[in-house]
């Protein structure tokens, strides 16, 4: 091998702060070491990694991206056997890092995190939350080995193991007319105010549930937070629509919100979990996955209990 860990290393803190003195800053070295170890890799490869700005740091080039999320993967295994050589042979261990999508991973991750780690304390696991188009490019970037997501705009090179499948349903404040309601339709929805969730691609998945009735939806207000929509649904500014069941009836001040099946049959969510094809996971990846399914199942037996909001995927 014609390159270390070590300049590997280098190459991917400069590539993820795309500058030489942020990088030097972060691994406590030199300016001329994080620039020696590129030159390095690029002398070695044949590749141009990064294209250079005067002044104004740095950018992957396309071959330097796909370098990146090598060296990362890379990067990872070699934590692992670090880690596999201290617990003395216990084989899971090593550095995990999920990524979920913000509507369930409040519900879901901090249980299975809990899990996890009692079942393999080696195991250091951070997770972040982030919209679709984020976690999508931040898989591809190798920032994370696994994704628990939607099944929305899922690329081919991305495998995606569905769970739980969530249809939509509205949300309405306690004083709003259709509170009572057992069940309401789209179309008798529409012409209320509506309190959009404003997410990329969750708008449009939203929006295409009532192009696929032919309707127009009233968008009266939108919210860029799960927090905020709950808060003006609660206080009567509109109704909303989710897919993920609620654990909680209330908006964070407290007033009440209620839950109605809607009548038609419209397309679902899958949740499930996601990870680039070409990402070998590691021996704690493969170990989360495994936890996946029984908490998902422990989920629909508690928190999920009404099935008219969810149905399980797996065994």
């Amino acid at each position: 091998m014609r390159f270390t860990l070590k300049h590997l290393r280098y190459f991917v803190v400069a590539g993820e702060k795309s500058s030489v003195t942020k990088a030097a800053e972060m691994l406590h070295v030199s300016q001329p070491s994080i620039s020696s170890a590129i030159l390095h890799l690029e002398d070695v490869t044949g590749l141009q990694l990064f294209v250079r700005h005067h002044a104004q740091g740095l950018s992957l080039t396309p071959p330097g991206r796909q370098f990146m999320r090598k060296a990362k993967q890379l990067l990872a295994e070699a934590d692992g056997l670090e880690h596999y050589a201290q617990t003395l042979g216990q084989d899971v261990a090593g550095s995990l890092r999920i990524v979920g999508f913000p509507t369930f991973t409040p519900i879901l991750l901090p249980g299975l995190i809990k899990r996890f780690v009692n079942a393999y304390p080696a195991v250091s696991v951070q997770c972040d939350e982030k919209h679709q188009k984020d976690i999508i490019q931040s898989l591809h970037e190798g920032r994370y080995e696994l994704a628990l997501t939607y099944d929305m705009q899922i690329p081919s090179d991305i495998e995606f193991e569905p769970l739980m499948e969530f249809p939509p349903y509205a949300v309405v404040g306690r004083e709003h007319p259709l509170a009572d309601r057992q069940e309401v339709s789209l179309r008798e929805l529409a012409p209320h105010p509506m309190v959009l969730l404003d997410w990329p691609m969750s708008r449009e998945y939203f929006y295409s549930l009532f192009l696929s009735l032919e309707l127009e939806p009233n968008f009266a207000y939108q919210a860029e937070s799960l927090g905020m929509v709950r808060g003006l649904v609660g206080n009567g500014f509109g109704y909303t629509l989710f897919n993920s069941p609620m654990a909680c009836n209330l908006a964070f001040d407290g007033t009440e919100l209620v839950a109605i099946p809607l009548t038609e049959k419209l397309r679902p969510l899958r949740m499930g979990v996601a990870r680039l094809s070409q990402f070998r996971l590691t021996p704690a990846a493969e170990a989360f996955i495994k936890k996946i399914g029984d908490q998902a199942r422990e989920l629909s037996n508690s928190v999920f209990e009404d099935n008219r909001f969810y149905r399980l995927l797996i065994d």
